[in-house]
């Protein structure tokens, strides 16, 4: 049985980008992340050991977050990959990252990609 963990729109202020002064200046990005693993222990003994901890996923992406890349498909790439290797028992994971003003023509809300990655367990 699957069960699914969601963080949702986690806004972090961060410094990516292939032109030199989105490191410098830094903008806002929105961060959307779903999990798949077996929730179902901690369902029982309401017990935090039994379960992940969104509070330690929240870290893992804001410790990623911190360190600048040119490609948000490099930030999502690492986050995903740092959560599969802190938590083997995720099976899936879908990751949504949004720059609230990517430097373009026009007014829009944001420009985002979407990553998803399946772990064999």
């Amino acid at each position: 049985m699957t069960s699914k963990i969601f963080l949702e729109d986690i806004k972090i202020y961060a410094y990516h980008g292939v032109l030199p002064e989105e490191n410098i200046i830094g903008t806002y990005y929105i961060v959307n992340i779903e999990l798949h693993t077996n929730l179902w222990k901690a369902a029982e003994s309401d017990d935090l050991n039994d379960t992940i901890s969104y509070a330690d996923i929240n870290d893992i992406i804001h410790d990623e977050m911190d360190i600048p890349s040119q490609l948000l498909e490099h930030v999502g790439g690492r986050i995903i990959l740092k959560i599969h290797q802190s938590f083997p028992q995720v099976s899936y994971i879908k990751f949504r990252i949004t720059k609230t003003s990517p430097p373009m023509k026009g007014e829009m809300k944001g420009a985002s990609i979407e990553l998803e990655k399946s772990f064999i367990n």
